[in-house]
């Protein structure tokens, strides 16, 4: 990121860049500063968006050899074609050794490094990957954002509020949003206004259905699950969170009992390291062998399911009464 910072700052400019990583918020933005140096203001005839897998390669390396109007370059921005994980062989031959007067970004979810499409954009250009913040850069970024409005937020009530966001920096801003106008009178952020305004990730609510399966609440794990499908989803959705929960807390019960720490087991399990600590403490509800069993008995319903056998909505609610 610095790079294209540097780039951005110097004025010169390589001539192919690659945003890719899970971050959107991240990628949106450094996409959205690259196109405000590359391109002049207002200059639609020499900027070009293209997005998805059914984009034409030969449309636009046609596009890339026509010089540009009235201009020094022709940007063209593609999002999301899946070029660099299949069928990026004609691009990166054309990019190899592209018209002086074409740029191109690339904002992708995700990549295949050893595809020849990725190996020459980085020798002709800069890859950057932006994968999710840890921590602590998001705690700063939060309450950097807080301190710009005049209000302050304590750590414990700033833990609070990425617990409900979770990661993705595109939903906390988002988030933010909400509780800054909600605040808006009142120069700090408490635990109330968090609770009141920020809504809950979906994931926050299968956590706390599999802690009321864990404490034999079997009323509260029922109303979890009707209170998700009055949101609308649909319950296989439902069904695929509760079974990746039980494999992330089996996963995470087993790591732990090999000595693995929090920073190690975020890595393995792929969650962020301060969320290693609530997934251990549910693991600590369950022996082993129930997780493997919980595990086991997602997989039969959601078979039972697609075979025909039970209907998805009472499938689920059959499950999560079974697992009390």
């Amino acid at each position: 990121m610095q790079k294209i910072n540097d780039d951005i700052r110097q004025g010169h400019f390589r001539q192919v860049y690659l945003l890719y990583g899970e971050e959107r918020y991240l990628k949106r933005q450094y996409a959205e500063r690259l196109q405000k140096a590359l391109c002049g203001d207002g200059d639609t005839m020499n900027t070009h968006f293209y997005e998805g897998k059914e984009i034409s390669v030969g449309e636009i390396i046609d596009l890339a050899e026509t010089l540009p109007f009235l201009a020094e370059r022709r940007v063209i921005f593609i999002r999301d074609s899946g070029l660099f994980k299949s069928g990026g062989e004609q691009m990166a031959e054309y990019l190899a050794s592209p018209s002086e007067t074409a740029f191109f970004v690339f904002v992708e979810s995700e990549v295949d490094r050893r595809s020849k499409l990725y190996k020459t954009v980085q020798s002709k250009g800069y890859a950057a990957e932006f994968s999710a913040q840890d921590e602590a850069t998001l705690k700063r970024w939060v309450a950097g954002l807080l301190k710009k409005e005049g209000k302050g937020i304590a750590e414990s009530t700033l833990q609070l509020f990425l617990s409900k966001t979770g990661t993705d920096m595109e939903n906390i801003r988002t988030e933010l949003e909400k509780l800054i106008c909600y605040c808006m009178d009142r120069d700090s952020v408490t635990v109330e206004d968090v609770n009141a305004i920020c809504t809950n990730r979906i994931s926050n609510h299968i956590f706390d259905m599999v802690n009321a399966i864990a404490d034999r609440q079997k009323k509260r794990a029922l109303s979890l699950y009707y209170d998700l499908l009055a949101l609308r989803e649909p319950p296989m959705r439902v069904l695929f969170l509760i079974a990746r929960q039980y494999h992330l807390l089996l996963q995470t019960r087993v790591l732990r009992q090999k000595g693995f720490d929090n920073k190690a087991i975020a890595s393995q399990i792929g969650v962020p390291p301060f969320a290693v600590g609530k997934y251990t403490a549910q693991a600590a509800k369950f022996k082993t062998a129930d997780l493997k069993e919980a595990v086991r008995q997602c997989v039969e319903t959601e078979e039972a399911v697609k075979t025909g056998r039970m209907n998805d909505r009472m499938a689920v609610e059959v499950l999560i009464l079974s697992m009390l």
